[in-house]
């Protein structure tokens, strides 16, 4: 296979290649460095494929591992290692231990926001945030499974209002 055939199949998978590199990733434009990264190994290592193998497995290979090594190098710039005789670092304290005025306000709103609703609302929104399922829920209420899901959803939806501040 000469060099130009061989890059003519190799442009004829950017596509396969895009979408593989998105799911990799989830990021178009590290998607795009990926697959750049992929065809600068693929043609400098072109002598390494055998023309009676599959070149879109072999693509996708060297897509996959280039991948796996960029996120260990990322994971290894990102490690903190305390070279301190003592580990001072590492036993530091962290200065702030509580939790602010703003944060105390702002809980005291959502929980005033939620005591607000309406009884036959409130009971079932809560035991669905203590992590009750629909169906312990409706057990222990005496209800359907559908009332108990749209009483939780109509109670979100006026929590919502009533915390709009607090929305993006």
């Amino acid at each position: 296979m000469t060099a130009i055939e061989f890059n003519a199949k190799l442009l004829s998978l950017h596509e396969n290649l895009r979408n593989f590199a998105y799911a990799l990733t989830s990021n178009g434009e590290d998607a795009n460095d990926l697959i750049q990264d992929t065809y600068l190994k693929a043609i400098t290592y072109r002598d390494k494929f055998n023309p009676d193998t599959n070149l879109k497995a072999w693509a996708y290979t060297i897509m996959k591992n280039t991948f796996i090594n960029n996120y260990r190098k990322n994971m290894r710039e990102n490690a903190f290692v305390d070279t301190t005789d003592d580990l001072y670092f590492l036993n530091l304290k962290n200065r702030f231990d509580g939790a602010g005025p703003d944060s105390n306000m702002r809980t005291k709103e959502i929980r005033t926001s939620i005591e607000n609703l309406e009884e036959e609302h409130r009971m079932p929104f809560v035991m669905h945030t203590q992590g009750y399922k629909y169906k312990e829920i409706a057990e222990k209420m005496n209800l359907s499974i559908g009332t108990v899901k749209s009483r939780i959803f109509f109670s979100r939806k006026k929590l919502m209002m009533a915390l709009k501040d607090y929305q993006n």
